[in-house]
């Protein structure tokens, strides 16, 4: 195993021509320097000097080996400055787990800028539903969780996170064209108690705030289907298999179904950031964060 100190010793050695030299510019003694340059030979088992006079001359075999010293020497030095940069937190990697609406909305804009604005940071985004994604920060999994309020949220008091507030949102009534609601100016949810419903699944924190509004009007949903994808929850309104709610900003672009506002009082979803207290300041996150919120403050329903 060739050790890298002794090639930056045999490269200050071609470099300035004798040991003394050498020594001075590594700030060695002479026969630390001779030293180091006998035990190379005895790594790579080959003679690399020979003496001529009061000077040095490196043999073949010590001028093969400095061509291979170069590019390792080159690697090492870029690995230190890989590593520094990296400790100043100017360089590295950021987890970030978010539910799917909020990576078309927040994550991908916010990479995007972040690319030109911090091009050492490496975003790594992972799909997570709002129950999940304050669980894999908490473990360690991620470095950033966007996520929404919801009955398991973590208290605004837990020591353990820093939480920043991103946007909120109210939701719509997504109705069946044909529905007799459909032509309202604003729905009022008694109007929908009778009818089937479209609900996402038991554990997605949509579901818990639908099901607490219409606790709050008086009924319980009659749920028939489910899915946590709006396409399809918007897919299924539109052929009249029941009526739903969804947040504004999760509405597909393009929907037969009738959107429409709903009367006060207005469900509302509200998404935040968090990441681990210790990791607040780290540059990268810091910055990441920052990003995050300017890209929200930007949404139609941002304030």
């Amino acid at each position: 195993m060739i050790e890298v100190r002794r090639l930056r010793v045999l490269r200050a050695l071609a470099d300035h021509g004798t040991v003394t030299a050498a020594a001075e510019v590594l700030h060695l003694t002479p026969s630390a320097v001779s030293q180091q340059l006998a035990a190379l030979e005895t790594e790579v088992g080959q003679e690399l000097l020979e003496r001529r006079g009061r000077r040095v001359a490196i043999t073949s075999a010590g001028r093969l080996l400095l061509t291979h010293a170069d590019a390792i020497l080159a690697e090492v030095e870029r690995a230190e400055e890989a590593m520094r940069l990296h400790a100043d937190g100017v360089t590295g990697e950021v987890r970030v787990a978010a539910f799917a609406t909020a990576i078309s909305l927040l994550v991908a804009p916010s990479l995007a800028e972040l690319r030109e604005t911090t091009p050492g940071l490496r975003l790594v985004v992972r799909d997570a539903e709002g129950h999940q994604a304050v669980t894999q920060l908490l473990d360690g999994d991620v470095d950033l969780a966007v996520t929404v309020e919801h009955r398991g949220s973590p208290r605004a008091d837990d020591e353990r996170l820093t939480v920043i507030p991103l946007y909120a949102e109210p939701f719509v009534a997504v109705l069946p064209p044909t529905h007799p609601a459909a032509r309202s100016e604003a729905v009022d949810l008694t109007d929908l108690a009778d009818d089937d419903w479209v609900m996402t699944s038991v554990g997605n924190p949509i579901r818990d705030v639908v099901l607490l509004a219409c606790e709050q009007a008086g009924f319980q949903p009659r749920i028939v289907h489910t899915s946590d994808d709006f396409r399809s929850v918007a897919a299924l309104v539109s052929a009249d298999a029941g009526v739903s709610l969804v947040p504004q900003l999760a509405l597909p672009q393009r929907t037969s179904a009738a959107i429409l506002p709903l009367a006060a009082p207005t469900p509302t979803r509200r998404v935040f950031a968090a990441t681990r207290r210790s990791r607040t300041d780290h540059p990268l996150i810091a910055a990441t964060l920052k990003t995050l919120a300017a890209t929200a403050a930007d949404l139609p329903l941002a304030r």
